[in-house]
């Protein structure tokens, strides 16, 4: 597995060589309106006529993302989807320069607080961002789920979301393949009643 991740760190640094990430502010060289297409059988990020929220349905149309793994924030461990396996898993892009990444952080929080016990997880990605800045947010936030450390952006490039969209937020099923994105910031009720909506489809089948 780690021979695995080294591996596909090396083609992220190839991808991210070929794509800008701009600091700091949300413009760029990316924008709500890019399309892309499933490849090779694996998730890739279209926005039909630059939305802003966007759903992935039936369940059986999805497609997996990449592994998505980094050193988490606080404690620089290694983390990501593989420890959460089976779960319903929200990914949220912020930075804590992001105004509206400080707007949602209590909905977020209030989310997971209230989901965790069935079978969701959480998983922050902390772009572009001063990494005792990043802790400063999630001590005083008093955030409970961890966040990988990606100031490069290296593993939000294997998302293929557009990487000038801060805060962005995806639910993934229990396969890991996006049944929403949210390209803006978000509310306790509408993530919460896509994470209950999620939660409440049937579990595939293995083949």
């Amino acid at each position: 597995m780690q021979q695995e991740r080294r591996r596909v760190s090396a083609v992220r640094a190839a991808v991210l060589a070929l794509i800008c990430v701009v600091p700091w502010v949300a413009t760029g060289c990316g924008s709500a309106g890019d399309d892309a297409v499933a490849q090779g059988g694996t998730f890739q990020f279209v926005s039909p006529g630059g939305q802003t929220v966007i759903t992935y349905d039936p369940p059986a149309s999805r497609q997996r993302i990449a592994d998505v793994y980094g050193p988490d924030v606080v404690t620089d461990q290694t983390i990501g989807l593989d420890d959460f396996a089976g779960k319903v898993v929200v990914i949220n892009v912020w930075g804590s320069w992001c105004g509206p990444c400080r707007g949602e952080a209590d909905d977020l929080e209030h989310v997971y607080a209230q989901n965790k016990a069935s079978g969701v997880e959480f998983l922050g990605i902390n772009l572009r961002d001063n990494r005792q800045a990043a802790k400063d947010f999630i001590i005083d936030r008093k955030v409970a789920f961890p966040s990988i450390y990606d100031f490069a952006g290296l593993t939000l490039a294997a998302l293929t979301t557009p990487t000038s969209v801060v805060p962005t937020t995806i639910v993934l099923d229990r396969d890991h393949r996006p049944a929403a994105v949210f390209l803006k910031a978000i509310t306790a009720d509408e993530l919460g009643s896509t994470v209950q909506r999620v939660l409440a489809e049937p579990v595939a089948q293995p083949q």
